[in-house]
C-alpha cells in the first residue's frame, strides 16, 4: 500500500549510500513536497544526481522513479491542507506557462483514465442505472458540480433520479433513509475525500442497495463500500482539483444510458422541444 513508502525508507536506511540517505531523509521529512517533484528537481534539492534518485526508487522496489512518485502522491493527496496545496503548486508550476501546464495535465489524466477504466464495471453500472428502482446521486464540495451535471441529464432520461443535497451529515441521511435493495446510490468523491459521502455509501451498502463509486483510486475510502468502482484520474493543481477526466466518464455514462433508452428519449424530447418552443425557453436567432 502507498503508506508503506515511508516504512520502506526507514527500514532500508542502514543499507543506503550517502546520497540515498539524503534522498530518504528529505522524503521522510518533506514527503508532501517530494511527491510532486521530478527526479531532477528532487536531486537538485538534496544535491545528488538525477540518476541517484532513479536508483534510489529501484532500491526501494519500484520500477522507476515515476512509480515511487505515484505511490507518494496517493499517500499524501488526501492529507494536504489548503496551505500545503498552494506551497506544492508554487514549487510544481514554477516558471511554466499556467495555461499550457493545466491543459496538458487535463489531457494526461484523460489518457490515463482511458487506459485504466474497467470496461466491465462500466457496463455493469449502466445496467444498474437502467434497472434501478430509484437512483441517488451524491457528490459534495468540488464533486457537487459533477453530481449536478449527472443529475441534470439523467433526470431528462429517467424519472427516478434524486440528487442529494447536503450541508451536514444528518441532512444526507434524511435523504437516503429509505434506500433499499433495488436502488442505486452513485457516490462521487476525490481527494480530499468527503466523510459525508463515505458514510452515506456505507449506509446504502448495508441496506442492500447497489453502490457505485466514481473516484480516483481503488484505495479511495468510498471504493471500500462500492459494488462497482469507476476510476477516473484527477490531479491537484493549487487549490483546484482537475476533474476533467471524471466529467468525461460521466459523459460516457450518460451517452450509454441514452443509447439504451433511445425510443423513450425520442418521445420525451419531442414533448420537451414543443414546451421549450411554446414557453421560449431558448433564445432564437433571427434566422
Amino acid at each position: 500500500m502507498p503508506i508503506d513508502v515511508l516504512t520502506k525508507i526507514q527500514s532500508g536506511m542502514g543499507g543506503f549510500s550517502k546520497g540515498q540517505r539524503l534522498i530518504g531523509n528529505y522524503i521522510t521529512t518533506s514527503y508532501d513536497k517530494a511527491a510532486f517533484m521530478t527526479a531532477s528537481k528532487l536531486g537538485k534539492t538534496v544535491n545528488v544526481s538525477e540518476s541517484t534518485v532513479v536508483r534510489f526508487a529501484v532500491e526501494l522496489g519500484y520500477d522507476g522513479y515515476p512509480a515511487l512518485q505515484k505511490a507518494l502522491q496517493e499517500m499524501v493527496r488526501n492529507k494536504l491542507t489548503s496551505v500545503q496545496r498552494m506551497e506544492v503548486a508554487a514549487d510544481r508550476i514554477g516558471d511554466q506557462d499556467v495555461l499550457n501546464m493545466v491543459m496538458h495535465t487535463d489531457m494526461e489524466k484523460i489518457r490515463d483514465t482511458i487506459d485504466e477504466l474497467d470496461r466491465v464495471a462500466f457496463r455493469q453500472v449502466v445496467d444498474a442505472i437502467i434497472g434501478a428502482r430509484k437512483i441517488y446521486i451524491l457528490g459534495v464540495r468540488s464533486s457537487s458540480a459533477i453530481a449536478s451535471f449527472l443529475d441534470y441529464y439523467l433526470s431528462l432520461m429517467l424519472d427516478n433520479v434524486q440528487l442529494m443535497h447536503s450541508s451536514s451529515t444528518s441532512e444526507v441521511f434524511e435523504q437516503v433513509v429509505r434506500v433499499q435493495e433495488g436502488d442505486v446510490l452513485l457516490g462521487i468523491s476525490f481527494p480530499r475525500y468527503s466523510s459525508r459521502t463515505v458514510k452515506a455509501m456505507k449506509y446504502a451498502h448495508e441496506r442492500g442497495a447497489t453502490v457505485v463509486a466514481l473516484t480516483d483510486s481503488p484505495l479511495s475510502p468510498i471504493a471500500v463500500h462500492a459494488d462497482h468502482t469507476l476510476l477516473a484520474k484527477s490531479d491537484m493543481i493549487s487549490l483546484v482539483d482537475t476533474l476533467v477526466a471524471p466529467l468525461s466518464v460521466v459523459n460516457a455514462l450518460l451517452v450509454a444510458v441514452g443509447q439504451r433508452r433511445e425510443k423513450e428519449l425520442t418521445r420525451t424530447f419531442m414533448d420537451l422541444e414543443r414546451i421549450w418552443d411554446e414557453y421560449e425557453v431558448y433564445e432564437k436567432g433571427e434566422n
